[in-house]
């Protein structure tokens, strides 16, 4: 942003008059005056990377069209072209300072891109910035174009982009939890319901489902990906192809294909396709569904380890740092706190893209930029939440296994499995004594020659109290017996 104080200038003008623009800049005068009209964010779109990467590869792909057809001749496609690779790979990231919240339905973003490509253009011919009688922003950068195609395409595209990155998280997230499940896979503790004791399993079950419910996310969002896919490049203004020569449409969906690495078609009917902002709101929703759910995790980890002394203290989480100015020794479960407030963060944003796309008027979605915002915003929080969650907070949980055998021992749960033996009425009883006396059920079966303790521990072995197959240490699912007596005894 340095650029806007720079002493040296050069003047350029547009249809509503001239501008002083620093010289050292390679956006322009629509870049000028977009960035003093949104002042709003203090968020140049620049923080969204594959956003700027994902505006390259579509000017890229353009300008090749519009060779390919005629529509530009080899030496200013070339350069185009060149200075979009640059882009791609990180360059002049800094120039796209154009605040993310903006009027207009990304027309300040789109000029930003033509400006700055344009002026790396002119540069690499040996002209100097602004130039445009040689190469200009409107006439050659986005030759064959308008905001209302490569802006929603570009938005796809990066959304296609930052979406892989999250799913990493997300699986390595995933990983981190069937780490844990497979070391904790024989503790067993009492499971519950409605925050209610129900019956025992193991602590290595409740993590692994935590792993199992992470990857059925990445599922979904992949599912949620695919329909990005459907792009409306050739559309230019609204769908009818104004301006876009003959072959464009065709010629540069083979281009943005063979640049982006993605399975991209030109949707069916491009009216539609321009004003349509639907997959926003499908592919927010599967964001949002993705952090509830981590927050649901995130709210878990917190309750297993309320304590130390006066909760449940299940688990222990990493000591991250102090939790209290007054409180000396106090720890809190930042990591998880911080992860369910990037889900509620997000499930705002999916009420943001709800309401932009329901309030876009006739041919055209003039709020696809908070859209962008959102969902960009979004894919980033989530990304960085799984990854805290895990290297900060998963990887380092420990169980407090004496504690967890004491509270089965004298719950009253493992009564479940007592009752197809013993009989439910009698079951009962011991249930009311052991809840009275605060003694072992264990005990209290063995003392009333209920059964010998030989009987007695072969019934509660851990793995059949928790459903496992006795060899496998997978949940066996043919124990119907067990199961119906724990039905009768919910």
């Amino acid at each position: 942003m340095s650029d806007f104080l720079s002493a040296q200038t050069r003047t350029e003008t547009d249809s509503i008059g001239s501008v002083e623009v620093p010289a050292a800049a390679y956006w322009g005068v629509h870049t000028a005056r977009a960035h003093e009209n949104f002042p709003i964010a203090r968020r140049p779109v620049s923080v969204y990377p594959d956003f700027v990467r994902a505006f390259a590869c579509v000017k890229q792909a353009a300008s090749r069209a519009n060779l390919e057809i005629g529509a530009l001749d080899e030496q200013r496609a070339t350069l185009i072209d060149r200075a979009c690779e640059e882009i791609k790979t990180g360059l002049l990231h800094d120039q796209f300072v154009v605040g993310v919240v903006q009027g207009g339905a990304g027309t300040s973003t789109n000029m930003n891109a033509n400006e700055v490509i344009t002026n790396r253009a002119l540069e690499l011919a040996g002209h100097p910035k602004g130039d445009y009688a040689f190469i200009h922003p409107n006439d050659h950068t986005n030759h064959s174009q308008s905001t209302n195609d490569t802006y929603p395409t570009a938005i796809k595209i990066a959304l296609a982009f930052s979406l892989d990155s999250l799913l990493d998280e997300l699986a390595l997230l995933s990983d981190s939890f069937a780490a844990k499940g497979r070391e904790f896979k024989d503790i067993i503790k009492v499971g519950r319901t409605q925050l209610q004791d129900a019956v025992p399993m193991t602590l290595g079950q409740e993590f692994n489902a935590f792993s199992v419910t992470l990857r059925e996310d990445i599922d979904r969002l992949r599912e949620a990906v695919s329909l990005l896919r459907e792009i409306n490049m050739g559309a230019t203004a609204i769908g009818t192809g104004i301006n876009a020569p003959r072959g464009y449409k065709e010629t540069v969906l083979k281009h943005l294909r063979e640049i982006t690495n993605l399975d991209l078609v030109t949707a069916g009917d491009l009216v539609e396709s321009t004003s349509d902002t639907g997959v926003f709101v499908t592919f927010s929703a599967a964001l949002k569904r993705s952090a509830l759910k981590l927050s649901k995790i995130s709210n878990d980890l917190r309750l297993l380890s309320s304590g130390p002394q006066a909760g449940f203290g299940e688990i222990n989480l990493p000591a991250r740092q102090a939790g209290s100015s007054i409180m000396p020794g106090k720890v809190n479960p930042v990591i998880p706190e911080a992860v369910s407030q990037v889900a509620y963060a997000i499930a705002g944003s999916d009420v943001t893209v709800s309401m932009a796309v329901e309030a876009g008027q006739l041919q055209l979605n003039a709020f696809e930029p908070i859209i962008a915002h959102s969902l960009f915003q979004s894919i980033t929080w989530l990304e960085r939440a799984c990854q805290t969650l895990r290297v900060n907070c998963v990887d380092g949980i420990t169980a407090n296994v004496d504690h967890l055998e004491d509270m089965v021992a004298r719950s009253v749960t493992v009564i479940t499995a007592l009752a197809p033996v013993i009989g439910y009425y009698e079951a009962a009883s011991l249930a009311k004594e052991a809840l009275a006396t605060n003694e072992r059920v264990g005990d209290l079966v063995v003392s009333r020659g209920l059964l010998s303790q030989e009987e007695l521990d072969d019934i509660l072995q851990p793995s059949k109290l928790a459903g496992l197959h006795p060899e496998t240490g997978a949940i066996d699912i043919i124990r119907a017996e067990e199961d119906a007596a724990a039905d009768v005894a919910v």
